[in-house]
């Protein structure tokens, strides 16, 4: 049975392979870590390495110290580092100190003489201090997070299916503002790359808007800033396939597995000007005519 610090943390993780636009087989050609493993660490299956949760961090753009600290709390848990800690000795079980041997007989006030020593704690409630002071640090960082208004249980899939825009990584700031932050590529320069990570998914406009035959929704983006276009699709299955062409070469994505069927996924960009012609074809599983859509960039 899962833990809710291990169900907290991958409901994040889920959250940021969305974001970030990429299938497991995309993680496993950006990481160090394997399709299968990454199945693992999203399904909760496997606690992943701290190294995997900062890998995916960067990929969404997201700062990873939220993410750490759940991590640090499920790490906890899944070691038992929690629970291992014995509860502090009570002051009236506290050791004596030995009795000192009999000096030469000397009658002095007891007021005046050295105070005895006090007997040094047990180790124990050195340690357990210790481990408490570091799990309240990590709780109070996770709930600094759910205070500024991001809980763990916001992370899930919403029902609604937030527009790419309202789920963009934070702004960072540059001195000159409090404006979003400026994209990473323009034009030619973003052709095959990530709308996510190039930040292109702001200020863009909806070319296509159709539900397919088997239920999926498809959509084609523009980002007038980047100067490109790309389509995304969700509520798929296992199999199905996006593809896009504009004036350069055909942009695709497909469904490879479950765990990809519960997100958005993303096509790469392809540049596109003013008066292009952009066509988005949808391939079910099982179907043997793809639907196909046209738009022209205004």
């Amino acid at each position: 049975m899962r833990s809710p610090e291990r169900a907290r943390l991958t409901a994040a993780l889920r959250s940021l392979k969305e974001r970030a636009g990429l299938s497991l087989t995309g993680l496993g050609e950006r990481t160090p870590f394997s399709k299968s493993s990454w199945g693992r660490y999203l399904t909760g299956e496997t606690l992943p390495p701290r190294e995997a949760v900062r890998e995916l961090c960067r990929l969404a753009g997201e700062p990873e110290g939220r993410c750490l600290a759940l991590w640090e709390l499920a790490e906890s848990e899944s070691s038992g580092r929690a629970t291992q800690a014995p509860p502090p000795a009570r002051p009236e079980t506290a050791p004596e100190p030995e009795p000192q041997p009999a000096k030469e007989p000397e009658e002095r006030p007891e007021a005046e003489g050295p105070a005895p020593p006090r007997p040094a704690p047990p180790a124990t409630t050195t340690t357990t201090h210790r481990r408490s002071w570091r799990a309240t640090a990590v709780m109070v960082a996770v709930l600094a997070v759910t205070a500024g208004g991001v809980t763990a249980t916001a992370l899930l899939l919403p029902a609604d299916r937030t527009p790419d825009d309202a789920r963009r990584p934070p702004a960072t700031g540059t001195g000159t503002g409090t404006g979003p932050p400026p994209p990473r590529c323009q034009g030619d320069a973003c052709e095959g790359r990530d709308p996510m990570n190039m930040l292109c998914g702001i200020g863009l406009a909806t070319l296509v808007e159709h539900r397919t035959a088997s239920g999926a929704h498809l959509q084609v983006r523009y980002s007038p800033t980047c100067g490109t276009s790309w389509g995304r699709i969700w509520d798929t299955r296992v199999g199905d396939r996006i593809e896009l062409t504009a004036a350069g070469p055909t942009r695709s994505a497909e469904i490879t597995d479950a765990l990809d069927a519960t997100a958005y996924l993303y096509t790469p960009m392809t540049r596109t000007r003013p008066g292009t012609v952009v066509r988005a074809c949808f391939r079910s599983e099982g179907q043997n005519e793809p639907e196909c859509y046209e738009a022209i960039v205004p």
